[in-house]
């Protein structure tokens, strides 16, 4: 149950972390070319500001790239400025705040609030109400720079995320594009279902313009995504190994009944019970005999894993596993379905062993002692 609880919800966690802060699919220029900034996409789209065609999308929001350097007295750094507008979804974002809060974007003005990762501020010996110049380049004019105001500080502990985005409005990439107020960079697109990003992102893909083209999140990290699957194989070989040893001992517990039993087994066949009816009585009560072990161990699974979700006791290194706690998911089904099939595969595996009973006739049984 731990095993399981922690193992999906890992996986979870890291999609959920992906997806949140880049969006769960990206809809971008089907012309863009591999530059980290963004191309210009008119933002008068069908499915903006609502993907009504596919009710899985719960949020569409608009956002754009321009890359540039921050430059202090002490250090420089290369960030992605990534601009965003009235229609983000800062209550999503809420969950990587460290200190401060979100820019106040709106409508009627440019705002100079952006929000750093807490790395790029600790390497530049920046903090929340600190102020900053960044230069942005230019392809036909000298760089230009703007000075902007960090309204707070962020940490995902996804190096793709930490080592390179700052969040700020959208108008500024418009400014330096010179695109007008309805020119965007791409659309981030937010589905109900984390575990349902690429069905959704395939039905997407049909029903937006061919000159458009769209990315879910587990490809545009497909590293990442790859690494993610290792769980599901750490799970698969962990349950293998616990429920072997659960089938061997109570395989050796059948054993160890019919051998003691051996005597009352010669009476039952002599009244005329048939061996089915015998051999289902051992198996029977070999899993009787499981149901207290099960019980208590889904005592102790579950308090483990409320500790661990509640006070997150077990710390995990970022860098390596992008989440600082272990992560726990709940889910009622899966842990009643673990311990049926518990229950199902011993009293399957149980048959075999229980076959002695055939082998044994009353009259030996009897005088067994």
């Amino acid at each position: 149950m731990v095993t399981l609880s922690t193992g999906v919800g890992a996986r979870k966690a890291i999609k959920e972390k992906l997806a949140d802060f880049n969006g769960h699919i990206t809809v971008r220029n089907y012309n863009s070319n591999t530059s980290i900034n963004s191309d210009s996409l008119s933002l008068n789209q069908k499915f903006y500001p609502k993907f009504k065609e596919i009710p899985e999308i719960v949020h569409v929001q608009a956002i754009a790239n321009k890359s540039g350097v921050i430059r202090t007295k002490e250090n420089f750094s290369g960030v992605v400025f990534k601009g965003v507008g009235t229609d983000y979804d800062s209550v999503r974002f809420e969950k990587f705040l460290v200190k401060g809060h979100f820019p106040s974007v709106n409508k009627d003005s440019i705002v100079d609030e952006v929000l750093l990762s807490q790395k790029i501020a600790n390497e530049m010996k920046l903090d929340v109400d600190s102020s900053f110049v960044m230069y942005f380049i230019q392809d036909d004019s000298k760089p230009i720079y703007r000075r902007f105001n960090i309204s707070g500080i962020f940490k995902t502990d996804i190096k793709n995320f930490d080592d390179q985005i700052m969040l700020g409005d959208i108008k500024h990439v418009q400014r330096l594009n010179k695109w007008d107020d309805k020119t965007v960079g791409s659309f981030e697109l937010f589905v109900n279902d984390v575990e349902k990003i690429d069905p959704i992102n395939e039905k997407v893909q049909t029903l937006i313009p061919y000159n458009l083209y769209a990315e879910s999140a587990t490809a545009s990290f497909a590293q990442i995504n790859d690494w993610i699957k290792v769980f599901d194989k750490n799970i698969v070989i962990i349950l293998f190994i616990m429920l072997f040893v659960v089938i061997i001992n109570m395989v050796m517990v059948l054993l160890i009944l019919i051998l003691e039993r051996t005597h009352s087994i010669g009476i039952l066949k002599a009244f005329g019970a048939t061996n089915w009816r015998i051999r289902k009585l051992f198996i029977n009560y070999a899993l009787f005999i499981m149901l207290p072990g099960l019980i208590v161990g889904n005592v102790i699974g579950l308090g483990i894993l409320f500790i661990q979700k509640y006070f997150e006791i077990i710390k995990l290194p970022a860098e390596n596993y992008y989440l600082s706690t272990a992560p726990v998911y709940f889910d009622v089904t899966s842990i009643i379905l673990l311990n049926v099939g518990a229950l199902l595969v011993c009293a399957i595996v149980l048959l075999l062993p229980s076959y002695m009973i055939s082998k044994i006739t009353p009259a030996k049984a009897i005088n067994f002692r």
